[in-house]
């Protein structure tokens, strides 16, 4: 249970924690001050008779350190002082334990993709699914969750997008901050990663993404300062790319202007495993801790120190910051010990309720929800008689129950790492839903088999994954496996198909037009069989809204190919061994990531951001638009379908001669025939523009076009309203 404190107790209560934290760093040596901004792997992997490739580095090989809990990072306590050791773990989908070889037999609550997170546009459930992961992390001892991917999906190949909360400034800001902002009154410290402009996974050690400032403030930038307003994380962590010829982890521009300078954030700079390309630089820039590395930087500190190349005040700085955040959530006093009590059962209530509200209805032409005349049905493919896919990579989590691989064209380490199908099966939850009905199944190996199993059925569902990583982004749009052609097949034989997605990105569908629905499951956690079949079967209405944009073609995008993506390049997880020469990463679309792309250029997508339908209809009417120093729109919103559902709506405000943005949206749910007047106040921060002559942001004066409407592009309610100029910073 957390509570809310007022603004005047809240600055009393940050004060009394920095005033602690000072005390506590100035009764630190030099030594026990440079200890805490150097972190050592948290685990060991020759200890665990695993075969290592000669690709794997050297901090990970050595043993588990005295003392760590098995995880991404650990540093010793400061026992004297009474500073507790940092205990670091992987997380956003649950505390992670990477192949299951860090903690053995470790399990955790596997939430859904942040993606499904992000789809549910529900704040409350964001901060409630953090809560959740800091309350188990603190029942395990670790008191660091490496959690809040605050990076826009601006590539849908790109191999961890599932970690990130979608394409839209504002709406991964918000999510990804009520999430912290759970985690954290747990007492746990939470980060926002990857700071910043980490868009794909190819090339991410070497390339640099190049954008001029006004749309990096008013894009990527913009979701780290909305997301760190609303979630007051303890720490940022830096990316491994660099940013306009600069390495992001000693980047003065980003690190010391903009996030220390412009934004006043009191905690501490990580870098990335690996990230940290210096010293002095690094330290001058803003980076406050260097994280595990083969050829550490800060191991040469005290000595640098003593030479007079980093001053005993920088470091006593950087150890403040780093207490000053373990002070500001409690981790001090409350501190993480392993073996506490965790609830499994409500903890999968949380992730099966992220799960319904995240998985968005794509198409539907009358086949769902399954009508209780379908008495044949036959569920083909996807392991859907085993279970459901997760992501790969570090945010792995083994979930509770049990795990199954897929290891089809791995080897290696990469067999090892492979990402993990959790054992909540969609074909055992459907047959317990409906036991009236005759439910089959096939693996979907033979195409022509399943096809013929189809014709046969009054329902064909047909399951189809695609695996993703962190290291490597898709080579391909399309399914793996084969599955499009199986489910061409199916839709051939028996238009009454619906078809389940479990993946982590956009895919493009050749067979749309030949199945009746489309349900995006993404990777739906700890219980998400039980929770496609009750959206299946109408127990529950489907409620989740795109949070990216999914493109009819890949020529539609900026970058039609992956730059720096070579096919016939070995490929392995977390980028291990993988070498790709340095590549500038350029970005035509500046601020207009996603949708805003789409109406720049007058592309139509295979369905736009914010789309999703329902088991009902809503129609809107009677909007009335007030502008001024603000802007909101008051309107009527009326359930006019045969029963209970939650639409979604969405403000989009363009500024004079601008593109529309989400400014706003309200998730509303409503009986059958119900009406409700809604009002959508537009955040302040997407009314102005950063000015790069003034050096600051300002609002333009003038009629901004506005609508509202179920999806980007939609304009169910048309408008404009005026308002007034805004000075430099204003509304921040």
């Amino acid at each position: 249970m957390t509570t809310t404190l007022t603004t005047a107790a809240h600055a009393q209560a940050l004060a009394d924690s920095d005033a602690r934290a000072k005390a506590m760093v100035d009764a630190m040596t030099l030594d026990e001050q440079i200890g805490l901004m150097r972190t050592q792997a948290g685990f060991g992997l020759l200890s665990l008779g695993i075969p290592l490739p000669p690709s794997v580095p050297e901090s990970m090989r050595k043993s588990t350190p005295p003392g760590a809990l098995g995880s991404a990072g650990y540093v010793p306590a400061v026992e004297r002082v009474g500073m507790p050791a940092q205990q670091m773990s992987d997380a956003s989908l649950g505390v992670g334990n990477l192949g299951g070889f860090l903690r053995r037999g470790d399990e955790a609550t596997s939430l859904p993709a942040t993606l499904a997170l992000a789809a549910t546009f529900d704040l409350d459930l964001a901060r409630a699914a953090g809560d959740m992961l800091g309350a188990e992390a603190h029942a395990k001892g670790f008191n660091v969750q490496l959690a809040g991917g605050v990076n826009l999906t601006r590539e849908p190949r790109n191999g961890r997008n599932f970690e990130y909360a979608g394409e839209d400034p504002l709406l991964a800001g918000q999510i990804v901050g009520a999430q912290v902002a759970g985690i954290q009154g747990r007492h746990v410290v939470s980060t926002v990663k990857h700071f910043a402009l980490n868009a794909q996974e190819t090339g991410r050690f070497v390339h640099d993404a190049r954008m001029d400032e006004a749309a990096l403030r008013e894009s990527d930038l913009l979701a780290f300062e909305i997301a760190i307003a609303r979630g007051k994380p303890g720490s940022v962590m830096c990316a491994y790319n660099r940013i306009n010829g600069l390495y992001a982890c000693e980047n003065p521009f980003l690190l010391g202007k903009v996030l220390k300078g412009d934004w006043k954030y009191p905690g501490w700079v990580m870098s990335d495993w690996g990230a940290s390309h210096s010293l002095a630089p690094s330290l001058a820039a803003g980076l406050d801790q260097e994280s595990p590395q083969d050829e550490p930087y800060f191991g040469g500190l005290k000595a640098a120190v003593e030479r007079g190349e980093v001053s005993a005040e920088r470091v006593r700085e950087a150890a403040l910051r780093i207490v000053r955040g373990f002070q500001s959530v409690g981790a001090i006093d409350h501190p993480a010990t392993p073996g506490g009590a965790i609830d499994k059962d409500a903890h999968a209530e949380i992730a099966e309720r992220v799960a319904l509200q995240g998985m968005v209805l794509l198409k539907n032409d009358g086949v769902l929800p399954l009508a209780t005349k379908v008495r044949k049905i036959v569920v083909i493919g996807g392991f859907a008689d085993r279970g459901v896919l997760s992501g790969g990579g570090s945010s792995q989590v083994m979930p509770y129950g049990g795990h199954f691989l897929d290891k089809r064209g791995r080897e290696g380490i990469a067999a090892v790492l492979s990402p993990v199908y959790g054992l909540s099966s969609p074909l055992e939850a459907l047959r317990a839903l409906r036991p009236d009905a005759q439910i089959i199944f096939d693996d979907g190996g033979d195409p022509a088999r399943a096809a013929a199993l189809a014709k046969d059925a009054d329902l064909a569902i047909v399951f189809a994954t695609r695996a993703e990583e962190e290291g490597m982004d898709a080579l391909s749009p399309g399914l793996p496996y084969g599955q499009d052609e199986l489910i061409a097949a199916v839709g051939a034989a028996n238009p009454k198909t619906a078809v389940v997605l479990e993946t982590g990105n956009p895919i493009l569908m050749p067979w749309l037009s030949k199945v009746g629905a489309v349900l995006q499951a993404w990777y739906p956690g700890q219980r998400g069989g039980p929770a496609i079949a009750r959206i299946l079967t109408g127990e529950v209405s489907p409620s989740g809204r795109l949070p990216m944009t999914f493109p009819a073609t890949m020529e539609q995008l900026p970058r039609p190919q992956v730059p720096g993506l070579d096919p016939t390049a070995k490929r392995a997880p977390l980028g291990l061994g993988v070498k790709v020469a340095p590549f500038a990463l350029d970005f035509p679309e500046g601020a207009d990531a996603g949708y805003r792309w789409f109406e720049r250029t007058k592309a139509r997508p295979l369905f736009s951001f914010g789309h999703g339908l329902t088991y009902t209809r809503f129609g809107y009417s009677k909007l009335a638009a007030q502008g001024g120093e603000g802007l909101s729109a008051t309107f009527t919103l009326t359930n006019t379908g045969e029963r209970a559902g939650a639409e979604v709506a969405q403000l989009y405000v363009a500024p004079p001669g601008g593109v529309h943005r989400l400014a706003g949206w309200a998730r509303v749910e409503l009986a059958p025939g119900e009406s409700r007047q809604v009002t959508i106040t537009a955040d302040p921060r997407l009314l102005l523009s950063w000015d790069a002559k003034a050096g600051g942001w300002s609002r333009e004066a003038g009629a901004y076009d506005l609508y509202v409407g179920k999806a980007a592009g939609s304009r169910d309610l048309p408008g404009k309203a005026k308002l007034t100029a805004a000075t430099q910073g204003a509304s921040r």
